[in-house]
């Protein structure tokens, strides 16, 4: 895939000027969901670099062509790599139900259509399950968290267990966290404190296993002399 469909990054880049040892490594998150990107920026805080996300204007749908969370996640970091030049991480993460044979799955985003609200793929998800009773809802949370930089690329993955409920829970989270209830706490990851999600959710799983790793194998600590300060358009 060549990626020659998909419309520019809406980003621009300015040549940094200080000692190579006041510079920091910067990471492009690849994804344009913002409360995906401040959840990731809490899970990755205790590194020494600067993370940066994709505008909203972009998109990563086209990329994600894959049937698997792995390959889909390789894949996107591969391409704004590509694009970038910078360290990049992708990750792709959804929802697999018990009753529905693993749907939606890899299709978790698109589920309700492209341009479905997390409120309507709730809505979608519950009325494909309505008759299913609560001892047959289990569900797992999967999440793969690909690293593609100019010496390699890593894949991390990270999984939770739980039951959907018949009725959304909470106002926290994102996509189908109101309706996941993770049994060991009694509540939804909706009603999680974003500190409390980072520790056992699927992506705090995956994220962390990528954290240890770049903390402990200093991949990235080799700093260039045309790295750049990447910002994304407003």
């Amino acid at each position: 895939m060549d990626g020659s469909n998909l419309e520019p990054l809406a980003w621009h880049a300015a040549v940094v000027e200080f000692d190579d040892i006041l510079r920091r490594v910067r990471i492009l998150l690849a994804t344009t969901n913002q409360s995906k990107i401040a959840e990731l920026q809490e899970m990755m805080g205790n590194l020494d670099c600067e993370l940066i996300g994709l505008s909203e204007a972009d998109s990563t749908q086209q990329i994600e062509i894959a049937s698997t969370f792995a390959e889909n996640s390789v894949l996107k970091a591969r391409h704004y790599h590509g694009l970038s030049g910078l360290p990049t991480i992708a990750d792709d993460s959804g929802l697999e139900v018990e009753a529905l044979g693993g749907a939606p799955g890899v299709y978790s985003a698109r589920y309700a259509g492209p341009e479905a609200s997390d409120a309507g793929r709730i809505a979608k998800l519950l009325e494909e399950i309505k008759d299913v009773p609560p001892e047959c809802r289990g569900a797992r949370f999967v999440c793969a968290a690909a690293l593609v930089w100019d010496r390699g690329e890593k894949i991390f993955q990270g999984e939770v267990n739980g039951v959907i409920l018949d009725a959304p829970r909470g106002a926290n989270g994102f996509g189908y966290d109101p309706v996941f209830l993770y049994e060991p706490f009694k509540k939804t990851f909706a009603e999680l404190t974003q500190s409390e999600k980072a520790k056992i959710s699927h992506r705090g799983l995956a994220f962390g296993q990528l954290t240890a790793w770049l903390v402990e194998s200093r991949a990235l600590d080799t700093q260039k002399s045309n790295d750049r300060i990447v910002t994304t358009a407003e």
